[in-house]
């Protein structure tokens, strides 16, 4: 159940003609009043001898007895409540005892109080009313409607428990604005896909991600097409900034609009700001990203998504006893990641990616200030990805992004157990649904590297197969019958021997990949072993160039590892 609180208006009467007309595309069917303030109002939907101008004159009755200094210039309140497609039909009683509730919720009436704004319920299709009221009671005061729009929101949660509808989660006023009526109207009749809001949402969070100045966020937003005006303060200092679709136009011919603000709460210029200006009191991990530090390298997209899946990685083990003021500075740059992954994305893997980014953005806000500084490296982990280009979605650039989101399905899996645990509900649920669209991007994008590897494995000789499956039941006795039942063993073997052809332990890799949570949110235990082995111990994630391993059944000498699993036979220890 979505109730919505319209902006108020000043015409009691041009509501009416609208609620008891046709409706803009004739949807309107069967519009008659199902309760009002004293449940004897006319209503000119069933009774021929009632008349809009009638009940405009009685719910508009107090206005016009008040003092007209203290008269509303917008009097007019309107509210309309709708269940989702799935639910039950209500009959026209329930209909009515849901519009008792919400005007008592939102503080229009309240039937204890006995003097209460006169407003009226119109319904004129099955699954959704629409409740009109004027804003002066019959004492002449007006109603208090402080926080009217959380406490209508609060009562259909109990609603819905009630009357047996879809139940939706508790909201906490940090999601972004939905696109208003008169919006998804103009968008249908232009035939878009989106609405003009969300598709500036989008361009302007992809734009955030990994930016590290006003310069480079605003070219980035002009790079991207968008129309763009910056507010200037008279000091020359600036304030904020709105943005229009080029196509996007009013009755006029002028552009429509949008600030950062009404965007989403985080993309007002001040809270951008926040992601790039930090103290350098947030210490070690806190070093900001700044236009003027010296400039790195540009990553290509393989390097980039490598660097991005350790950072993702680090950022996992974050939710371990961390402060939630920094666990929720990293949800947030993982946004910016997945943004930046979603931007720079192969076609193959690009909508399902574009969808988790567009879910994890609710996911991203909630009223736990995020400790800005401490998520520098993801930060700087999206702006590799930006600037080290679009992936090709074959060879080792493929391979690594399959890596990357493999990773980050558990970084968002993560958010999510945490949003749960501070009973964020929406949160959670995005996050959750975030993860299903990463679940089916890493099966696009992993196809390829993963057929390799098994081909690869099924190659290698018995002998090597035996000694690698002993070496995982030494290392992982309690999942090791597991992973050698499923389809991805012989990619995982032949990880296995690569790491051992490198110099490393298979047995102690093993245990440092298994050891580093979460596989029990995994569908295959296989495929996260073998990215993270493969990460651990430098490997290409594409192996398809790399030699097969020869028939020898002698277990290599461990003197060549030399104690961590990521020694190399050269002696020097590789930093992750």
């Amino acid at each position: 159940m979505i109730p919505r609180i319209h902006k108020r208006g000043k015409r009691t009467i041009g509501l009416l003609a609208y609620l008891y007309g046709p409706g803009t595309h004739e949807e309107h069917t069967d519009p008659h009043l199902v309760a009002s303030w004293d449940d004897n109002a006319p209503d000119p939907g069933r009774d021929p001898q009632a008349t809009l101008k009638q009940l405009q004159h009685l719910l508009d009755q107090p206005v016009q007895n008040a003092e007209e200094d203290s008269r509303p210039t917008q009097h007019v309140w309107h509210l309309s409540v709708r269940n989702a497609p799935t639910d039950r039909i209500l009959s026209d009683e329930e209909w009515a005892g849901v519009a008792r509730r919400m005007v008592a919720a939102a503080g229009v009436d309240d039937p204890d109080q006995g003097a209460g704004s006169r407003w009226a319920a119109v319904r004129h299709a099955d699954d959704h009313i629409h409740i009109i009221a004027t804003l002066v009671r019959e004492d002449g005061y007006k109603p208090d409607l402080d926080h009217d729009a959380q406490r209508v929101q609060d009562e259909a949660r109990l609603l819905e428990a009630e009357l047996g509808l879809r139940r939706l989660n508790a909201g906490d006023r940090t999601a972004a604005q939905r696109p208003t009526s008169a919006e998804r109207h103009k968008t249908e009749r232009e035939h878009r896909e989106r609405t003009p809001r969300e598709e500036l949402r989008e361009t302007v969070r992809r734009a955030v991600a990994g930016a590290s100045s006003d310069n480079e966020f605003f070219d980035r937003l002009a790079a991207s097409g968008l129309l763009v005006r910056q507010r200037v303060a008279p000091s020359g200092d600036l304030l904020g900034y709105t943005v229009a679709l080029p196509d996007d136009r009013n009755k006029d011919g002028d552009p429509v609009f949008y600030s950062g603000s009404k965007l989403a709460p985080d993309l007002s210029l001040p809270r951008i700001r926040e992601r790039w200006a930090v103290t350098e009191a947030s210490g070690q991990d806190g070093d900001s990203i700044t236009a003027d530090a010296p400039l790195r390298s540009v990553p290509g997209p393989a390097t980039a998504r490598r660097a991005a899946t350790t950072a993702a990685w680090q950022a996992v083990l974050v939710f371990d006893g961390s402060d939630d003021e920094v666990i929720a500075a990293h949800i947030a740059a993982a946004g910016e990641v997945l943004d930046a992954l979603a931007k720079t994305s192969a076609a193959h893997t690009r909508r399902q990616l574009g969808e988790a980014a567009s879910a994890f953005e609710r996911a991203s806000r909630s009223h736990v200030r995020a400790a800005r500084g401490h998520d520098r490296a993801l930060r700087q982990a999206a702006r590799d990805l930006v600037h080290g280009g679009p992936a090709l979605g074959r060879g080792e650039d493929g391979a690594s992004t399959a890596m990357l989101i493999d990773m980050a399905f558990f970084l968002v899996t993560a958010a999510a157990a945490w949003h749960g645990k501070k009973e964020q509900a929406q949160q959670a649920a995005a996050a959750l649904q975030a993860a299903e669209h990463l679940r089916a991007a890493y099966q696009a994008a992993a196809g390829h590297p993963m057929a390799v590897l098994h081909q690869r494995g099924r190659l290698l000789p018995p002998a090597l197969h035996r000694r690698h499956a002993a070496a995982l039941r030494e290392a992982v006795p309690e999942l090791a019958e597991r992973v050698l039942a499923e389809a991805g063993w012989p990619a995982l073997a032949s990880t296995l021997a690569d790491a051992e052809a490198a110099g490393h332990d298979p047995a102690q890799l093993l245990m440092q990949a298994v050891g580093r949570r979460e596989l029990d949110t995994a569908s295959s235990v296989s495929d996260v072993l073998v990215w993270r082995l493969r990460r651990l111990a430098g490997l290409p994630a594409d192996a398809s160039a790399m030699p097969l391993h020869s028939s020898s059944t002698e277990q290599p000498s461990r003197s060549h590892t030399n104690g961590p699993a990521d020694t190399r036979r050269d002696g020097r220890n590789r930093t992750r």
